[in-house]
Protein backbone atom coordinates (compact mmCIF):
# COMPACT_ATOMS: atom_id res chain seq x y z
CA UNK A 1 0.00 0.00 0.00
CA UNK A 2 2.66 2.54 0.65
CA UNK A 3 4.30 1.59 -2.85
CA UNK A 4 0.91 2.13 -4.27
CA UNK A 5 0.57 5.74 -2.19
CA UNK A 6 4.35 6.70 -3.38
CA UNK A 7 3.49 5.77 -7.25
CA UNK A 8 0.29 7.99 -6.55
CA UNK A 9 2.13 10.97 -5.63
CA UNK A 10 4.73 10.67 -8.18
CA UNK A 11 2.11 10.61 -10.40
CA UNK A 12 1.13 13.48 -9.63
CA UNK A 13 4.22 15.24 -9.97
CA UNK A 14 4.70 13.79 -13.27
CA UNK A 15 4.44 15.76 -16.20
CA UNK A 16 1.43 16.64 -18.05
CA UNK A 17 0.73 13.93 -20.68
CA UNK A 18 0.47 16.66 -23.65
CA UNK A 19 4.09 17.94 -22.53
CA UNK A 20 5.86 15.44 -25.48
CA UNK A 21 4.12 17.54 -28.02
CA UNK A 22 6.21 20.75 -27.26
CA UNK A 23 8.79 18.80 -29.67
CA UNK A 24 8.32 19.74 -32.51
CA UNK A 25 9.70 16.06 -33.95
CA UNK A 26 7.56 13.95 -31.91
CA UNK A 27 4.47 16.79 -32.33
CA UNK A 28 4.91 15.67 -36.33
CA UNK A 29 5.67 11.90 -35.97
CA UNK A 30 2.69 11.77 -33.34
CA UNK A 31 0.35 13.59 -36.19
CA UNK A 32 1.44 11.56 -39.55
CA UNK A 33 1.33 8.00 -37.31
CA UNK A 34 -2.07 9.27 -36.16
CA UNK A 35 -2.78 9.80 -39.99
CA UNK A 36 -2.00 6.57 -41.20
CA UNK A 37 -3.69 4.76 -37.87
CA UNK A 38 -6.89 6.12 -39.68
CA UNK A 39 -6.03 5.22 -43.05
CA UNK A 40 -5.31 1.75 -41.78
CA UNK A 41 -8.83 1.49 -40.24
CA UNK A 42 -10.29 2.64 -43.24
CA UNK A 43 -8.65 0.21 -45.22
CA UNK A 44 -9.96 -2.61 -43.09
CA UNK A 45 -13.25 -1.33 -43.16
CA UNK A 46 -13.27 -1.32 -46.79
CA UNK A 47 -11.48 -4.78 -46.86
CA UNK A 48 -14.33 -5.95 -45.29
CA UNK A 49 -16.96 -4.54 -46.99
CA UNK A 50 -15.95 -6.14 -49.79
CA UNK A 51 -16.01 -9.22 -48.87
CA UNK A 52 -19.58 -9.09 -46.66
CA UNK A 53 -21.92 -9.62 -49.04
CA UNK A 54 -20.13 -12.88 -51.16
CA UNK A 55 -20.07 -16.30 -50.83
CA UNK A 56 -18.80 -17.38 -47.24
CA UNK A 57 -18.90 -14.01 -45.97
CA UNK A 58 -18.65 -14.74 -42.35
CA UNK A 59 -15.52 -17.11 -43.01
CA UNK A 60 -13.60 -14.50 -45.40
CA UNK A 61 -14.70 -11.41 -43.25
CA UNK A 62 -13.08 -12.92 -40.17
CA UNK A 63 -9.74 -13.51 -42.30
CA UNK A 64 -9.31 -9.72 -43.20
CA UNK A 65 -8.43 -9.26 -39.28
CA UNK A 66 -6.39 -12.77 -39.79
CA UNK A 67 -3.96 -11.32 -42.77
CA UNK A 68 -3.62 -8.00 -41.11
CA UNK A 69 -2.56 -9.47 -37.94
CA UNK A 70 -0.44 -12.91 -39.50
CA UNK A 71 2.16 -10.90 -40.54
CA UNK A 72 3.31 -9.99 -36.74
CA UNK A 73 3.60 -13.84 -36.09
CA UNK A 74 5.94 -14.15 -38.70
CA UNK A 75 8.24 -11.22 -39.05
CA UNK A 76 7.67 -9.26 -35.52
CA UNK A 77 10.85 -10.96 -33.64
CA UNK A 78 13.36 -11.01 -36.88
CA UNK A 79 11.87 -7.00 -36.75
CA UNK A 80 12.96 -6.33 -32.82
CA UNK A 81 16.03 -7.32 -33.73
CA UNK A 82 16.45 -4.86 -36.38
CA UNK A 83 15.45 -2.23 -34.58
CA UNK A 84 18.10 -2.78 -31.79
CA UNK A 85 20.85 -2.31 -34.14
CA UNK A 86 19.73 -0.78 -37.62
CA UNK A 87 19.14 2.93 -38.10
CA UNK A 88 15.58 3.44 -37.02
CA UNK A 89 14.17 5.81 -39.34
CA UNK A 90 15.61 4.37 -42.25
CA UNK A 91 14.00 1.61 -41.71
CA UNK A 92 10.76 3.09 -41.26
CA UNK A 93 11.12 5.33 -44.44
CA UNK A 94 11.77 1.76 -46.22
CA UNK A 95 8.63 0.61 -44.51
CA UNK A 96 6.76 3.57 -45.23
CA UNK A 97 7.46 3.86 -49.19
CA UNK A 98 6.83 -0.02 -49.20
CA UNK A 99 2.97 0.07 -47.80
CA UNK A 100 2.71 3.36 -50.00
CA UNK A 101 3.13 1.29 -52.78
CA UNK A 102 0.76 -1.67 -51.82
CA UNK A 103 -1.60 0.42 -50.89
CA UNK A 104 -1.52 2.09 -54.65
CA UNK A 105 -1.61 -1.83 -56.30
CA UNK A 106 -5.20 -2.18 -53.80
CA UNK A 107 -7.18 0.92 -55.04
CA UNK A 108 -5.52 0.34 -58.70
CA UNK A 109 -6.96 -3.37 -58.92
CA UNK A 110 -10.12 -2.71 -56.77
CA UNK A 111 -10.97 0.50 -59.03
CA UNK A 112 -10.89 -1.80 -62.43
CA UNK A 113 -12.73 -4.53 -60.93
CA UNK A 114 -10.07 -7.16 -60.60
CA UNK A 115 -9.92 -7.27 -57.10
CA UNK A 116 -10.88 -11.12 -55.63
CA UNK A 117 -11.02 -12.43 -52.43
CA UNK A 118 -7.90 -14.49 -52.47
CA UNK A 119 -5.86 -10.82 -53.86
CA UNK A 120 -7.51 -8.71 -51.55
CA UNK A 121 -6.45 -11.12 -48.70
CA UNK A 122 -2.94 -11.25 -49.96
CA UNK A 123 -2.29 -7.61 -50.77
CA UNK A 124 -3.78 -7.02 -46.86
CA UNK A 125 -1.45 -9.29 -45.15
CA UNK A 126 1.29 -7.37 -47.47
CA UNK A 127 0.07 -3.94 -45.93
CA UNK A 128 0.36 -5.86 -42.37
CA UNK A 129 4.13 -7.12 -43.30
CA UNK A 130 4.79 -3.36 -43.64
CA UNK A 131 3.58 -2.75 -40.35
CA UNK A 132 5.09 -5.53 -38.53
CA UNK A 133 8.79 -4.34 -39.64
CA UNK A 134 7.27 -0.77 -38.61
CA UNK A 135 6.33 -1.40 -35.26
CA UNK A 136 9.29 -2.31 -33.12
CA UNK A 137 10.91 0.29 -34.67
CA UNK A 138 8.69 2.86 -33.67
CA UNK A 139 8.03 2.07 -30.63
CA UNK A 140 11.94 2.00 -29.94
CA UNK A 141 12.37 5.48 -31.21
CA UNK A 142 10.28 6.99 -28.82
CA UNK A 143 12.93 7.28 -26.01
CA UNK A 144 14.87 9.01 -28.58
CA UNK A 145 12.98 11.61 -29.05
CA UNK A 146 11.29 13.10 -25.49
CA UNK A 147 12.88 12.92 -21.96
CA UNK A 148 12.66 10.25 -19.80
CA UNK A 149 10.14 11.68 -17.40
CA UNK A 150 7.94 12.36 -21.02
CA UNK A 151 7.66 8.97 -21.61
CA UNK A 152 4.49 8.06 -19.76
CA UNK A 153 2.70 10.88 -21.44
CA UNK A 154 4.17 9.80 -25.34
CA UNK A 155 2.84 6.61 -24.54
CA UNK A 156 -0.65 7.75 -23.44
CA UNK A 157 -0.51 9.98 -26.54
CA UNK A 158 0.11 6.96 -29.08
CA UNK A 159 -2.72 5.19 -27.23
CA UNK A 160 -4.91 8.23 -27.96
CA UNK A 161 -3.56 8.02 -31.55
CA UNK A 162 -4.62 4.51 -32.09
CA UNK A 163 -8.30 5.10 -30.28
CA UNK A 164 -8.70 8.49 -32.20
CA UNK A 165 -7.90 6.86 -35.45
CA UNK A 166 -10.23 4.14 -34.25
CA UNK A 167 -12.98 6.50 -33.87
CA UNK A 168 -12.39 8.56 -36.77
CA UNK A 169 -11.31 5.87 -39.76
CA UNK A 170 -14.20 3.76 -39.91
CA UNK A 171 -16.60 6.68 -39.79
CA UNK A 172 -14.58 8.58 -42.84
CA UNK A 173 -14.50 5.07 -44.39
CA UNK A 174 -18.45 4.42 -44.36
CA UNK A 175 -18.84 7.66 -45.52
CA UNK A 176 -16.58 7.47 -48.60
CA UNK A 177 -17.57 3.99 -49.54
CA UNK A 178 -21.24 5.61 -49.52
CA UNK A 179 -20.28 8.01 -51.83
CA UNK A 180 -17.71 7.20 -53.95
CA UNK A 181 -16.27 3.23 -53.55
CA UNK A 182 -14.06 0.92 -51.52
CA UNK A 183 -11.25 2.02 -54.20
CA UNK A 184 -11.20 5.38 -52.77
CA UNK A 185 -10.50 3.94 -49.05
CA UNK A 186 -7.41 2.21 -49.99
CA UNK A 187 -6.20 5.12 -52.39
CA UNK A 188 -6.50 7.60 -49.10
CA UNK A 189 -4.79 5.00 -47.30
CA UNK A 190 -1.94 4.70 -49.60
CA UNK A 191 -1.40 8.59 -49.31
CA UNK A 192 -1.45 8.51 -45.44
CA UNK A 193 1.83 6.47 -45.90
CA UNK A 194 3.34 8.76 -48.30
CA UNK A 195 2.85 11.44 -45.48
CA UNK A 196 4.27 9.42 -43.20
CA UNK A 197 7.56 8.86 -45.54
CA UNK A 198 7.83 12.89 -45.89
CA UNK A 199 7.82 13.15 -42.23
CA UNK A 200 10.58 11.01 -42.08
CA UNK A 201 12.59 12.65 -45.12
CA UNK A 202 12.63 16.07 -43.40
CA UNK A 203 13.60 14.50 -39.57
CA UNK A 204 17.25 14.56 -39.17
CA UNK A 205 18.23 13.13 -36.01
CA UNK A 206 21.10 13.83 -33.92
CA UNK A 207 23.52 10.79 -34.44
CA UNK A 208 23.20 7.70 -31.47
CA UNK A 209 25.40 5.20 -30.52
CA UNK A 210 24.28 1.85 -31.34
CA UNK A 211 24.90 -1.20 -29.98
CA UNK A 212 27.61 -3.08 -31.29
CA UNK A 213 25.87 -5.39 -33.90
CA UNK A 214 25.07 -8.98 -32.62
CA UNK A 215 24.58 -11.98 -34.96
CA UNK A 216 21.43 -12.15 -35.93
CA UNK A 217 20.19 -15.68 -34.47
CA UNK A 218 22.48 -15.16 -31.60
CA UNK A 219 20.53 -11.61 -30.79
CA UNK A 220 17.15 -12.65 -31.30
CA UNK A 221 17.98 -16.20 -28.70
CA UNK A 222 18.75 -13.16 -26.44
CA UNK A 223 15.47 -11.59 -26.68
CA UNK A 224 13.92 -15.06 -26.15
CA UNK A 225 15.81 -16.06 -23.51
CA UNK A 226 15.03 -12.79 -21.69
CA UNK A 227 11.31 -13.19 -22.18
CA UNK A 228 11.05 -16.88 -20.92
CA UNK A 229 12.84 -16.05 -17.90
CA UNK A 230 11.24 -12.86 -16.67
CA UNK A 231 8.18 -14.15 -15.04
CA UNK A 232 6.08 -10.81 -15.11
CA UNK A 233 6.95 -10.66 -19.17
CA UNK A 234 4.94 -14.21 -19.14
CA UNK A 235 2.28 -13.85 -16.84
CA UNK A 236 1.33 -10.43 -18.97
CA UNK A 237 1.31 -12.59 -22.26
CA UNK A 238 -0.81 -15.13 -20.45
CA UNK A 239 -3.38 -12.87 -19.39
CA UNK A 240 -3.29 -11.16 -22.80
CA UNK A 241 -3.87 -13.91 -24.14
CA UNK A 242 -6.91 -15.05 -21.89
CA UNK A 243 -8.41 -11.84 -22.80
CA UNK A 244 -7.99 -11.19 -26.71
CA UNK A 245 -9.20 -14.54 -27.78
CA UNK A 246 -12.74 -14.12 -26.95
CA UNK A 247 -12.81 -10.42 -27.07
CA UNK A 248 -11.14 -10.80 -30.76
CA UNK A 249 -15.49 -11.81 -31.61
CA UNK A 250 -16.12 -8.51 -31.73
CA UNK A 251 -13.93 -7.26 -34.22
CA UNK A 252 -14.24 -10.30 -36.64
CA UNK A 253 -17.91 -10.47 -36.62
CA UNK A 254 -19.10 -6.84 -36.46
CA UNK A 255 -19.76 -6.42 -39.83
CA UNK A 256 -21.78 -9.49 -40.33
CA UNK A 257 -24.01 -8.18 -36.75
CA UNK A 258 -24.37 -4.88 -38.95
CA UNK A 259 -25.18 -5.94 -42.27
CA UNK A 260 -27.16 -9.07 -41.52
CA UNK A 261 -28.64 -8.66 -37.81
CA UNK A 262 -29.01 -5.05 -38.06
CA UNK A 263 -29.50 -3.88 -41.38
CA UNK A 264 -27.69 -0.47 -41.12
CA UNK A 265 -25.39 -0.71 -44.24
CA UNK A 266 -21.58 0.47 -44.62
CA UNK A 267 -22.14 4.00 -42.81
CA UNK A 268 -23.93 2.25 -39.57
CA UNK A 269 -21.12 0.18 -39.73
CA UNK A 270 -18.86 2.42 -39.43
CA UNK A 271 -20.83 3.82 -36.64
CA UNK A 272 -20.31 0.95 -34.63
CA UNK A 273 -16.88 1.14 -35.29
CA UNK A 274 -16.73 4.81 -34.30
CA UNK A 275 -18.61 3.53 -30.82
CA UNK A 276 -15.38 1.24 -30.32
CA UNK A 277 -13.22 3.77 -30.90
CA UNK A 278 -14.68 7.01 -28.97
CA UNK A 279 -15.37 4.48 -25.74
CA UNK A 280 -11.35 3.62 -26.04
CA UNK A 281 -10.30 6.94 -26.44
CA UNK A 282 -12.47 7.97 -22.86
CA UNK A 283 -10.82 4.91 -21.59
CA UNK A 284 -7.76 6.32 -22.29
CA UNK A 285 -7.94 9.38 -20.50
CA UNK A 286 -9.69 8.05 -17.59
CA UNK A 287 -7.00 5.20 -17.20
CA UNK A 288 -4.62 7.29 -14.92
CA UNK A 289 -7.59 8.05 -12.65
CA UNK A 290 -8.49 4.44 -12.49
CA UNK A 291 -5.60 3.47 -12.05
CA UNK A 292 -5.32 5.12 -8.61
CA UNK A 293 -8.35 3.51 -7.51
CA UNK A 294 -7.78 -0.23 -8.51
CA UNK A 295 -4.85 -2.35 -8.69
CA UNK A 296 -4.03 -3.98 -12.21
CA UNK A 297 -5.73 -7.41 -11.60
CA UNK A 298 -8.48 -5.58 -10.19
CA UNK A 299 -8.69 -3.40 -13.04
CA UNK A 300 -8.08 -6.09 -15.67
CA UNK A 301 -11.19 -8.06 -14.28
CA UNK A 302 -13.80 -5.25 -14.32
CA UNK A 303 -12.92 -4.78 -17.63
CA UNK A 304 -13.14 -8.27 -18.60
CA UNK A 305 -16.46 -8.76 -16.86
CA UNK A 306 -17.56 -4.91 -19.17
CA UNK A 307 -16.75 -6.34 -22.15
CA UNK A 308 -18.25 -9.86 -21.36
CA UNK A 309 -21.61 -8.36 -20.95
CA UNK A 310 -21.15 -5.79 -24.57
CA UNK A 311 -20.53 -9.33 -25.96
CA UNK A 312 -24.11 -10.33 -24.96
CA UNK A 313 -25.64 -7.31 -25.76
CA UNK A 314 -24.62 -7.19 -29.65
CA UNK A 315 -25.13 -10.51 -30.23
CA UNK A 316 -28.50 -10.79 -29.20
CA UNK A 317 -29.98 -7.72 -29.22
CA UNK A 318 -31.13 -6.41 -32.55
CA UNK A 319 -31.72 -2.73 -31.86
CA UNK A 320 -28.90 -0.47 -33.52
CA UNK A 321 -29.07 2.36 -31.31
CA UNK A 322 -28.66 0.06 -28.09
CA UNK A 323 -25.56 -1.93 -29.68
CA UNK A 324 -23.99 1.67 -30.43
CA UNK A 325 -24.34 2.77 -26.37
CA UNK A 326 -22.85 -0.68 -25.19
CA UNK A 327 -19.94 -0.63 -27.68
CA UNK A 328 -18.84 2.78 -25.58
CA UNK A 329 -18.15 0.83 -22.61
CA UNK A 330 -16.79 -1.98 -24.39
CA UNK A 331 -14.48 0.00 -25.92
CA UNK A 332 -13.60 1.74 -22.56
CA UNK A 333 -12.85 -1.80 -21.69
CA UNK A 334 -10.50 -2.72 -24.40
CA UNK A 335 -8.01 -0.06 -23.59
CA UNK A 336 -8.40 -0.81 -20.15
CA UNK A 337 -7.06 -4.01 -20.65
CA UNK A 338 -4.55 -3.25 -23.76
CA UNK A 339 -3.23 0.20 -21.65
CA UNK A 340 -2.22 -1.61 -18.56
CA UNK A 341 -0.68 -4.65 -20.21
CA UNK A 342 1.08 -2.58 -22.25
CA UNK A 343 2.50 -0.23 -19.88
CA UNK A 344 3.36 -3.02 -17.47
CA UNK A 345 5.42 -4.47 -20.41
CA UNK A 346 7.27 -0.89 -21.55
CA UNK A 347 7.73 -0.09 -17.86
CA UNK A 348 9.71 -3.69 -17.12
CA UNK A 349 11.93 -4.41 -20.44
CA UNK A 350 15.47 -2.93 -19.69
CA UNK A 351 16.59 -0.83 -22.50
CA UNK A 352 19.01 -3.21 -23.77
CA UNK A 353 16.15 -5.49 -24.81
CA UNK A 354 13.16 -3.59 -24.87
CA UNK A 355 12.63 -3.80 -28.84
CA UNK A 356 13.12 -7.73 -29.01
CA UNK A 357 10.85 -7.96 -25.93
CA UNK A 358 7.98 -5.73 -27.29
CA UNK A 359 8.56 -8.07 -30.72
CA UNK A 360 7.57 -10.94 -28.58
CA UNK A 361 4.84 -8.81 -26.64
CA UNK A 362 3.34 -7.98 -30.10
CA UNK A 363 3.45 -11.79 -31.58
CA UNK A 364 1.62 -12.98 -28.87
CA UNK A 365 -1.36 -9.46 -29.25
CA UNK A 366 -1.35 -10.19 -32.94
CA UNK A 367 -1.44 -14.43 -32.73
CA UNK A 368 -3.93 -14.05 -30.67
CA UNK A 369 -5.74 -11.23 -32.78
CA UNK A 370 -5.07 -13.70 -35.55
CA UNK A 371 -6.22 -16.79 -34.41
CA UNK A 372 -8.92 -15.61 -32.44
CA UNK A 373 -10.62 -13.98 -35.26
CA UNK A 374 -9.76 -16.76 -37.49
CA UNK A 375 -11.56 -19.28 -34.52
CA UNK A 376 -14.82 -17.08 -34.61
CA UNK A 377 -15.49 -16.68 -38.40
CA UNK A 378 -15.28 -20.68 -38.35
CA UNK A 379 -17.59 -21.13 -35.32
CA UNK A 380 -20.25 -18.43 -36.49
CA UNK A 381 -20.98 -20.94 -39.57
CA UNK A 382 -22.52 -24.07 -37.99
CA UNK A 383 -23.14 -21.64 -34.46
CA UNK A 384 -24.57 -18.77 -35.98
CA UNK A 385 -24.28 -15.14 -34.82
CA UNK A 386 -26.15 -14.90 -31.35
CA UNK A 387 -24.67 -18.25 -30.21
CA UNK A 388 -21.01 -17.17 -30.93
CA UNK A 389 -21.25 -14.05 -29.24
CA UNK A 390 -22.50 -16.23 -26.30
CA UNK A 391 -19.75 -18.11 -26.15
CA UNK A 392 -17.17 -15.58 -26.43
CA UNK A 393 -18.61 -14.01 -23.41
CA UNK A 394 -18.75 -16.89 -21.22
CA UNK A 395 -14.81 -17.57 -22.42
CA UNK A 396 -14.11 -13.77 -21.32
CA UNK A 397 -15.90 -14.62 -18.31
CA UNK A 398 -14.17 -17.75 -17.31
CA UNK A 399 -10.69 -16.29 -18.13
CA UNK A 400 -11.87 -13.12 -15.35
CA UNK A 401 -12.63 -15.35 -12.89
CA UNK A 402 -9.00 -17.09 -13.45
CA UNK A 403 -7.23 -13.73 -12.14
CA UNK A 404 -7.33 -14.54 -8.47
CA UNK A 405 -5.52 -17.66 -9.64
CA UNK A 406 -3.11 -15.88 -11.94
CA UNK A 407 -2.96 -12.28 -10.74
CA UNK A 408 -0.94 -9.71 -12.80
CA UNK A 409 2.58 -9.48 -10.59
CA UNK A 410 3.93 -6.03 -8.74
CA UNK A 411 6.33 -4.41 -10.33
CA UNK A 412 5.76 -1.19 -8.13
CA UNK A 413 9.01 0.51 -6.97
CA UNK A 414 11.25 -2.54 -9.12
CA UNK A 415 14.59 -0.42 -9.97
CA UNK A 416 14.18 -1.18 -14.36
CA UNK A 417 17.43 1.48 -14.65
CA UNK A 418 21.00 0.56 -15.96
CA UNK A 419 23.39 -0.77 -13.41
CA UNK A 420 26.96 0.32 -13.87
CA UNK A 421 29.11 -1.60 -16.33
CA UNK A 422 31.46 -4.86 -14.71
CA UNK A 423 34.88 -4.03 -15.08
CA UNK A 424 36.81 -6.83 -17.31
CA UNK A 425 38.90 -9.47 -15.38
CA UNK A 426 42.44 -9.73 -15.93
CA UNK A 427 42.53 -13.00 -18.84
CA UNK A 428 45.71 -14.89 -19.21
CA UNK A 429 43.96 -16.77 -22.11
CA UNK A 430 42.87 -14.84 -25.58
CA UNK A 431 39.15 -15.45 -25.65
CA UNK A 432 39.85 -15.30 -29.90
CA UNK A 433 41.92 -18.18 -29.15
CA UNK A 434 39.58 -20.01 -27.32
CA UNK A 435 36.02 -19.63 -28.74
CA UNK A 436 33.09 -21.19 -27.71
CA UNK A 437 30.82 -21.47 -24.30
CA UNK A 438 32.28 -20.53 -21.03
CA UNK A 439 31.22 -22.36 -17.88
CA UNK A 440 31.49 -19.50 -15.07
CA UNK A 441 31.77 -20.81 -11.26
CA UNK A 442 31.48 -18.36 -8.58
CA UNK A 443 32.18 -19.80 -5.21
CA UNK A 444 30.36 -18.88 -1.97
CA UNK A 445 31.48 -19.47 1.73
CA UNK A 446 28.43 -18.96 4.07
CA UNK A 447 28.34 -20.30 8.04
CA UNK A 448 25.39 -22.41 8.10
CA UNK A 449 23.06 -20.37 9.78
CA UNK A 450 22.76 -18.16 6.32
CA UNK A 451 22.67 -21.10 3.94
CA UNK A 452 18.84 -20.72 3.39
CA UNK A 453 19.57 -17.46 2.68
CA UNK A 454 21.99 -17.34 0.58
CA UNK A 455 19.49 -20.78 -1.39
CA UNK A 456 16.73 -18.40 -1.33
CA UNK A 457 18.85 -15.52 -3.02
CA UNK A 458 19.92 -17.49 -5.91
CA UNK A 459 16.72 -18.54 -6.93
CA UNK A 460 16.50 -14.41 -8.03
CA UNK A 461 20.07 -14.47 -9.18
CA UNK A 462 19.31 -17.02 -11.36
CA UNK A 463 16.84 -15.75 -12.88
CA UNK A 464 18.83 -13.11 -13.37
CA UNK A 465 21.93 -14.74 -15.01
CA UNK A 466 19.46 -17.01 -17.58
CA UNK A 467 17.63 -13.20 -19.11
CA UNK A 468 21.13 -12.00 -19.43
CA UNK A 469 22.88 -13.94 -21.34
CA UNK A 470 23.40 -17.66 -19.50
CA UNK A 471 22.06 -21.09 -21.36
CA UNK A 472 22.27 -23.09 -18.28
CA UNK A 473 22.61 -22.61 -14.44
CA UNK A 474 22.94 -24.68 -11.84
CA UNK A 475 24.51 -24.56 -8.13
CA UNK A 476 26.09 -26.87 -6.00
CA UNK A 477 26.77 -27.90 -2.01
CA UNK A 478 30.47 -28.75 -1.36
CA UNK A 479 30.11 -32.63 0.39
CA UNK A 480 33.54 -32.28 2.42
CA UNK A 481 32.72 -28.33 3.24
CA UNK A 482 29.17 -27.82 4.09
CA UNK A 483 29.91 -24.22 4.50
CA UNK A 484 31.10 -23.84 0.33
CA UNK A 485 27.87 -23.63 -2.16
CA UNK A 486 29.35 -23.10 -6.11
CA UNK A 487 27.06 -21.46 -8.94
CA UNK A 488 27.86 -22.52 -11.95
CA UNK A 489 26.27 -20.79 -15.33
CA UNK A 490 27.21 -21.66 -19.01
CA UNK A 491 27.39 -18.27 -21.76
CA UNK A 492 27.95 -19.27 -25.47
CA UNK A 493 30.91 -17.26 -25.85
CA UNK A 494 33.42 -14.50 -23.93
CA UNK A 495 31.86 -12.11 -26.26
CA UNK A 496 27.74 -12.50 -24.71
CA UNK A 497 29.01 -12.86 -21.09
CA UNK A 498 31.17 -8.99 -21.24
CA UNK A 499 27.34 -8.03 -22.85
CA UNK A 500 26.12 -9.64 -20.01
CA UNK A 501 27.78 -7.56 -17.47
CA UNK A 502 28.21 -4.56 -19.74
CA UNK A 503 24.53 -2.54 -20.47
CA UNK A 504 22.53 -5.60 -19.67
CA UNK A 505 21.86 -5.73 -15.72
CA UNK A 506 19.33 -3.53 -14.15
CA UNK A 507 19.55 -1.66 -10.95
CA UNK A 508 17.27 -5.18 -9.08
CA UNK A 509 19.44 -7.36 -10.89
CA UNK A 510 22.53 -5.83 -9.31
CA UNK A 511 20.58 -5.81 -5.92
CA UNK A 512 19.93 -9.65 -6.07
CA UNK A 513 23.48 -10.72 -6.90
CA UNK A 514 24.62 -7.84 -4.09
CA UNK A 515 22.41 -9.36 -1.52
CA UNK A 516 24.10 -13.07 -2.14
CA UNK A 517 27.63 -11.62 -2.23
CA UNK A 518 27.29 -9.85 1.33
CA UNK A 519 26.68 -13.48 2.89
CA UNK A 520 30.05 -14.75 1.52
CA UNK A 521 33.06 -14.64 4.09
CA UNK A 522 35.24 -14.05 2.41
CA UNK A 523 34.20 -12.56 -0.98
CA UNK A 524 33.08 -15.05 -3.90
CA UNK A 525 35.72 -16.28 -5.48
CA UNK A 526 34.62 -15.88 -9.67
CA UNK A 527 36.44 -17.96 -12.19
CA UNK A 528 35.81 -18.11 -16.33
CA UNK A 529 36.37 -21.57 -17.76
CA UNK A 530 36.95 -21.49 -21.60
CA UNK A 531 36.24 -24.89 -23.56
CA UNK A 532 38.78 -27.09 -25.27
Amino acid sequence: MAADRAADKAADRAPSPWAPLRSAVFRALWIAVLLSNIGTWMQTVGAQWLLVSGPGASVLVALVQTASSLPVLLFALPSGVLAEFLDKRRLLLVTQLFQTVVGAVLAVLTATGAMGPSLLLVLTFLLGAGAAVQLPAYQAVIPELVPRAELPGAAALGSISVNLARAVGPAIAGLVISWIGVAAVFAINAVTFLVFAAVLVWWRPEPVDRPHPEAFLSALRAGGRYVRHAPVVRRVMLRLVLFIVPASALWALLPLIADRRLGIGSGGYGLLLAALGIGSLVGAVLLPRLRRRWSPTMLLTLASVSYAAALLVVGLVRIPWLVVLVLLPAGVAWIMVLSSLNATVQGFLPRWVRARGLSFYQVVLFGATAGGSALWGLVAVPLDLPLTFVVSAALLLAGAASARLLPLLDVAGVDRGEAPAWLDPQLVLDPEENPGPVLVTVEYVVPGGQLDELLAGLVAVRRTRLRTGAVSWRAYRDGERPELVVEQFVVPSWEEHLRQHSGRLTGADQLSLDRVRELSDPPPKVSHLFSV
